[in-house]
């Protein structure tokens, strides 16, 4: 296959047909990124963050058309549309980092000799970026690759190729030095042969667990360092003694923002029996007044990213019903074009059990289960069966009372009183099939260095 098509699951219009890179081509990009790391990486880190300024600026320039990009190649709604203050934001955090995280740190052994830990490039690093926060995520990538002097490679899913184009477009505004920004429209074939020749030195990953698998086996035949990171299953856990008005507003928003098309969306929400009656009549009544419709009506959601994705949801949910699983909101549409390609309803499944399907993997839409436990123990075990491990949040009013629970769940990033949020201050990434490495804050630059131990001992005068 030499194209990809991207079609819009705003009203199923053929955006644009984009031919994939040819082997020569990726052969050059690979040559033009070679040749600009020596220029690039001798910049210094001051130069260098003075360029990558240059290149957010000019994001931001255009970031009505990068808001219109989001809505049209995967259907958020406009008014959610703009990742630039994102990008901003954690651009900020990033350039305030860097002399820290990437300066020579001195180590004095105490015996004469000088020892000092330096933190240099990997090399040429490629960034392989999901689709459903395309703006944000790509741009993290590439600014943290870059500032470390890295020449980046950025590979965007094929949904969301067309706002690559269009980050490239903004590093050639910025002036960025040739080579040292690069985007490549690859097949997964490509892809794994050009890791397992070590084409690259370094790759970060974003998107699902199979993808994730088949990147992290190339680069090992490549010696290549991987970051992954890939899907969630996420749960919540809301005791007893929890707001639970205010809980239920909040995992709503959890559950459903982006059409629940987020690896940290919440998936399964545990509730504790002696108030699970009352926390359902509040959960379902606030997932019943959100609206679906055109992303350029203001709605709550608009659809998710394909008609194909929307009939495996739905099949999803047909599955589980059939297993014995009650839909709360069972005829419920949220909108005139609900059922129709891309657009489909938040639906709420009580009953479900841990043999179910829809209770393992990963749903990636508007979708929330909730089920009744009997105190913390059984929540526990509960949201630890999974194999997924990214977020899980506990929700109550004495958060001393969550602490054993902070120990005790295995996943990357444990919330309380909060939900579906990945935060600029602490680093982020997954526990067990949810990924490896993390990424931000204090671990922006570890995907993308090379440790170097450095030792100097004075001769003796003669």
């Amino acid at each position: 296959m030499d194209a990809f098509e991207i079609v819009s699951p705003v009203d199923g219009r053929l955006l644009s047909v984009v031919r994939y890179a040819r082997e020569s081509e990726s052969e050059r990009a690979r040559q033009r990124a070679q040749a600009a790391l020596p220029r690039w990486r001798a910049l210094g880190l001051d130069a260098r963050l003075a360029a990558i300024e240059a290149l957010v600026a000019a994001m931001e320039a255009r970031r009505a058309e990068f808001a219109e990009q989001v809505l049209w190649q995967i259907g958020r709604p406009l008014q959610f549309a703009d990742e630039l203050g994102r990008v901003r934001a954690g651009w900020e955090r990033t350039r305030a980092l860097a002399p820290q995280l990437l300066g020579e740190q001195i180590v004095d052994g105490g015996d004469g000799i000088r020892r000092a830990l330096r933190r240099e490039p990997k090399g040429i690093a490629l960034g392989i970026c999901a689709w459903n926060y395309p703006v944000a995520m790509a741009a993290q990538m590439a600014i943290a690759a870059l500032a470390a002097g890295n020449a980046f490679v950025l590979k965007h899913a094929p949904q969301t190729a067309l706002i690559a184009e269009l980050m490239a477009e903004c590093a050639d505004a910025a002036g960025l030095p040739d080579g040292v920004f690069q985007v490549l429209h690859l097949p997964h074939a490509m892809v794994e042969r050009l890791l397992s020749q070590r084409r690259f030195q370094a790759v970060q990953f974003i998107g699902s667990e199979r993808g994730g698998r088949a990147v992290l086996a190339a680069a090992s035949a490549g010696l290549v360092a991987a970051g992954l990171e890939l899907g969630g299953k996420d749960a919540a856990y809301v005791r007893a003694d929890a707001d639970l008005d205010w809980a239920a507003a909040q995992l709503v928003e959890g559950a459903y923002s982006n059409s629940g098309q987020s690896c940290c969306s919440v998936e399964r929400i545990y509730v504790d029996r002696r108030v699970y009656p009352r926390f359902v009549e509040a959960f379902v009544e606030r997932a019943r007044a959100l609206r679906l419709d055109h992303p350029l009506r203001a709605p709550d959601l608009g659809p998710v990213v394909s008609a194909a994705a929307a009939q495996r949801i739905a099949g999803e949910v047909a599955a589980a019903i059939a297993a014995g699983a009650r839909a709360a909101l069972a005829g419920h549409r949220a909108g005139e074009l609900a059922g129709q390609g891309a657009y489909l309803s938040p639906e709420v499944l009580l009953e479900v059990n841990a043999d179910m399907a829809i209770e393992r993997e990963e749903t990636f839409g508007p979708v929330a289960t909730l089920t009744a436990v009997d105190g913390d123990a059984q929540a526990l075990a509960a949201i630890n069966a999974s194999r997924f491990g990214l977020t899980a949040s506990v929700w109550t009013r004495e958060p001393q009372a969550a602490a054993g629970l902070i120990d005790a769940i295995q996943a990357g990033t444990v919330f309380v009183n909060r939900c579906d949020h990945a935060d600029l201050h602490l680093p982020w990434g997954g526990a067990k099939c949810s990924g490896l490495g993390r990424i931000g804050a204090s671990a922006s630059f570890d995907e993308w260095v090379e440790l170097k131990s450095v030792h100097v001992r004075e001769t003796e005068a003669k």
